[in-house]
């Protein structure tokens, strides 16, 4: 096949001595376009056709740049993205700077409230230490459950004291209900003496009110006596101390938004649960969002960047909208397209297009700008309405989840404009080549993981702080693996037991060695396998399906007679004619249609 040849007329030319009967055969490493052996050009409306798929789809499948190299095309597709980026960003970046201060905020004030409303607490507990540098916070004596109910109590009727700005839950900021609730069996009586117990599992609760004019020498238990409320311990699963305080947080207030008013649903527990003579105590303290009202005079030198957040927003979930059409579009035509091309396969050549072939019209890239367009529409609705004060604040968090989840998708979208450089397309071509090898590997690693996993659980769990659940046992196991923290895990195992000590040492270098020295060896050893066929397809080319063989073109056909004009559909009678004619003098002549660009004709057709 001579080099300066036209692939179509190239075709047209060859000897028509393919037996019918026999199959075609596609050969992938071929860089010249897809024809099948038993195919017999008997017309020139068949190659006409021909070229028109074959250009229609180079087309379809350039990118950005050799769209607007071949036709001028404007990558406005490009751009709305960047612009999405860069919304996006700004605002997940002052919705991460609200949600900061709003955990902050709540945090601190449970800290406020342990303080305020936990006899014994110590600042110790506030902070997370590991290992941990006190016990659990318990209460033993049946005075301290009492005495506990007491301090809160007493730090509940004295808000006045506390230095933070609270008040009673009420209008008119008179005291609130205080609800004493206590969850025991219907019968639970033990007679440790003689080794005997009378026991229903039946579960009851019983609330009181604790409603009552406060005096400094009011007693819980004078109140239940009074009540005729009688506390088994023997049968007390838990308890539960329930009442709400509203405070205006002004550290909200900024040039745009003014300060926000809470309530706190403050709770304190009194976990009996394991009958172990350790009662747990906690404080919890579940923060709700109020519409300001009342006298509420805001006072800031800005008039109209109160407006900002809202057009924010507006302008995020339009573009966003905007690129979720154009992709949904994208993809309808990809689809379009693959039944045209399937069709035209089996018309032609009557072969049906490979399975590689038709997911060739799939771009997954497409798909994933589609899923972060869609939670960030949802997570932009959502703040817009915590910043309109329409939520509370379970929706902190639900909002968080669907702006951060659609930002790092966006982000991620960007290495799709990346792939169409060589110098930066070598990681993602890598994962979609190992992505096969690394699943099975995985499968087999997650196999020999879970076992350890549960063994770990099973007999070091009663002993070892980290092994004490099944997902504490699995981010141990997932640290041990990087390197993390080996000592510790050795040095915290406290077993009386010999046997259980050589156990758990035999377990732990097992699963290091395996885990560091031969499964993570493994696994990269595929991941660079794959990056060195990577290589070798850069340097010696890529391997091609029917549909990439189809439409190869020559390295000596310049890009400009790609272009595929949309618009020549509309005038398929006169194309089909002139290219009749540029045949007809390609016969005559023995000339390529490459070689007489300068014919008027021959341009239509290219």
């Amino acid at each position: 096949m001579a080099e300066n040849k036209n692939p179509a007329d190239n075709a047209w030319s060859q000897e028509e001595t393919v037996d019918e009967d026999e199959s075609p055969s596609i050969d992938a490493s071929s860089s010249e376009p897809f024809i099948p052996n038993n195919y017999h050009r008997d017309s020139t409306v068949n190659s006409f056709n021909e070229d028109k798929m074959r250009r229609k789809l180079r087309f379809f499948f350039m990118n950005p740049i050799e769209k607007w190299q071949a036709k001028r095309r404007f990558p406005y597709k490009f751009i709305v993205q960047i612009v999405k980026i860069v919304l996006v960003t700004i605002q997940l970046c002052l919705f991460a700077h609200n949600n900061y201060i709003h955990v902050n905020y709540t945090w601190d004030n449970r800290i406020a409230f342990s303080h305020l409303f936990l006899r014994g607490w110590d600042a110790v507990q506030e902070v997370p230490a590991y290992p941990p540098a006190s016990g659990p916070f318990a209460i033993y004596k049946k005075d301290d459950f009492f005495e506990t109910v007491n301090f809160a109590l007493d730090g509940y009727y004295n808000l006045d004291n506390a230095i933070g700005s609270y008040s009673y839950d009420s209008e008119d900021n008179s005291r609130g209900p205080v609800i004493l609730c206590l969850q025991h069996y219907k019968k639970g009586i033990i007679f440790g003496f003689n080794e005997s117990y009378i026991f229903d599992k039946d579960i009851e609760e019983l609330c009181v009110n604790i409603t009552h004019t406060y005096n400094e020498k009011f007693s819980i238990v004078s109140f239940l006596d009074e009540e005729n409320v009688k506390i088994n311990f023997s049968s007390m699963i838990r308890a539960e101390l329930k009442f709400a305080i509203k405070t205006v947080n002004l550290k909200a207030a900024g040039p745009i938004t003014p300060p926000d008013c809470y309530t706190f649903k403050i709770k304190i527990n009194f976990d009996n649960g394991d009958f172990d003579g350790q009662m747990l105590l906690s404080l919890d303290a579940v923060p709700r969002r109020l519409l300001c009202k009342g006298v509420t005079h805001y006072f800031s030198n800005s008039q109209i960047e109160s407006a900002l957040r809202t057009l924010l927003n507006l302008f995020v979930i339009l573009i966003c909208t905007f690129s979720l059409i154009l992709c949904s579009r994208a993809i309808y035509r990809a689809q379009l397209l693959k039944f045209e091309t399937m069709g035209f396969f089996k018309k032609t050549y009557n072969v049906p297009l490979s399975l590689q072939g038709r997911l060739e019209f799939l771009d997954l890239w497409y798909v994933m700008i589609i899923i972060n367009d869609l939670l960030i529409i949802i997570g932009s609705g959502i703040k817009e309405q915590i910043e309109r004060k329409h939520f509370g604040n379970d929706h902190w968090n639900i909002c968080s989840i669907f702006l951060g989840t659609g930002n790092l998708l966006v982000w991620f979208g960007v290495l799709r404009y990346l792939g169409f450089f060589k110098t930066y397309n070598v990681v993602i071509l890598t994962l979609k080549k190992a992505a096969p090898k690394v699943t099975r590997f995985l499968l087999c690693a997650i196999l020999i993981y879970a076992g350890f996993t549960f063994c770990g659980w099973l007999i070091l769990g009663p002993y070892h702080m980290k092994f004490q659940t099944l997902a504490t046992t699995s981010e141990c196991l997932f640290a041990l693996i990087n390197g993390d923290d080996m000592f510790a895990t050795f040095s915290m195992s406290s077993f009386k037991s010999p046997m259980l000590w050589w156990y758990s040492r035999i377990y732990l270098y097992t699963f290091i060695s395996l885990y560091i020295y031969v499964v993570l060896s493994l696994f990269i050893s595929v991941i660079m396998d794959a990056y060195d066929t990577i290589k070798l397809y850069y340097r010696d080319g890529f391997p091609k399906n029917d549909l990439q063989t189809f439409i190869a073109v020559q390295e000596n056909e310049i890009l400009s007679n790609t272009y595929y004009d949309e618009t020549s559909e509309n005038s398929e009678f006169f194309d089909r004619f002139c290219c009749q004619r540029k045949r007809y003098d390609s016969l005559t002549t023995n000339n390529s249609v490459a070689n007489k660009p300068e014919q008027i004709c021959g341009a239509i057709c290219i």
